[in-house]
């Protein structure tokens, strides 16, 4: 297989269940590779020899123009100072000021920012709290590479949700350890119990914020665990991170995907950073 294109976030979905060791059932994460129109899936891939080159070119997601750095992902220094999805309230939900009347594209926020939105608990490297769109779920927690996932509530805008976050991450982390995740599988964890012991403890605030939103905020007490299975050979005993600034050709033997990382024998590679990229892949 070769390839050449303009670099995305790999695409990810989930195939059939697979048994865990801790004895339950676990669905497996299917990856594909995205280089512009080019759409191909890895897992077959795993312990084949793989290259991948960047032609020292990179191009804006958005605009489509060249770029001489990629920011926000995969945008050019001009969309990134005037798209809302570049805005600092994306990182920050609870900062949102589209009440405020100074959001950058009003029209792309009442399509995005004010959709329902799930607040969850995940298993990546350790606890966590977190946020999306009802629409991104499992996608979110794929990208994160979440062994664990469990809803917890649905509201109707994303800077309530971010409010939620902020509340809960006093007390649980709103991040995930990356060197930690890629070292090996996250213990399973009981999320029912976090989540209960989280929501007791601030119950006071929460029905605050319930009264403030009018009722906009839903407990989702039926909600079970998921869990997830990622195509992973071999972790690697020390964590290398690649960088196609540094060195414009990366090649190694495939040992796993994770998250958005491929983990080669000779170190990790974020896919999901150097998006806009140009890249050739040999495999």
């Amino acid at each position: 297989m070769e390839h050449q294109g303009l670099c995305h976030k790999m695409r990810s979905h989930l195939g059939e269940s697979v048994p865990t060791a801790h004895g339950t059932g676990a669905a497996s994460v299917e990856y594909h590779l995205v280089l512009g129109s080019f759409d191909h899936p890895m897992n077959q891939y795993l312990g084949h020899e793989i290259e991948l080159e960047w032609t020292g070119r990179i191009f804006c997601l958005s605009c489509g123009n060249k770029s001489p750095k990629s920011y926000s992902q995969g945008h050019c220094y001009r969309c990134m100072i005037s798209k809302a999805s570049c805005d600092m309230c994306m990182m920050k939900p609870e900062t949102c000021h589209f009440h405020l009347g100074t959001c950058r594209e009003p029209d792309w926020a009442l399509d995005v920012c004010f959709q329902p939105h799930i607040v969850y608990l995940a298993n990546s490297s350790a606890p966590k709290v977190g946020i999306t769109r009802i629409t991104q779920m499992p996608t979110r927690w794929l990208d994160q590479g979440a062994t664990q996932a469990l809803p917890i509530m649905q509201v109707n805008s994303r800077r309530l949700s971010g409010l939620v976050e902020v509340l809960l991450g006093q007390d649980i982390a709103d991040k995930t350890d990356w060197r930690k995740l890629l070292k090996g599988e996250a213990e399973p964890i009981d999320l029912l119990s976090i989540r209960d012991e989280l929501l007791g403890k601030h119950q006071a605030d929460i029905d605050q914020l319930l009264q403030e939103s009018a009722n906009e905020l839903v407990m989702l007490s039926d909600e079970r665990i998921r869990e997830f299975s990622y195509p992973v050979n071999e972790y690697p005993a020390k964590v290398t991170a690649h960088n196609f600034d540094k060195k414009p050709i990366i090649q190694g033997k495939l040992n796993g995907i994770k998250g958005q990382y491929l983990l080669l024998d000779t170190g990790v590679l974020n896919l999901r950073k150097f998006s806009g990229y140009e890249l050739k892949v040999r495999v």
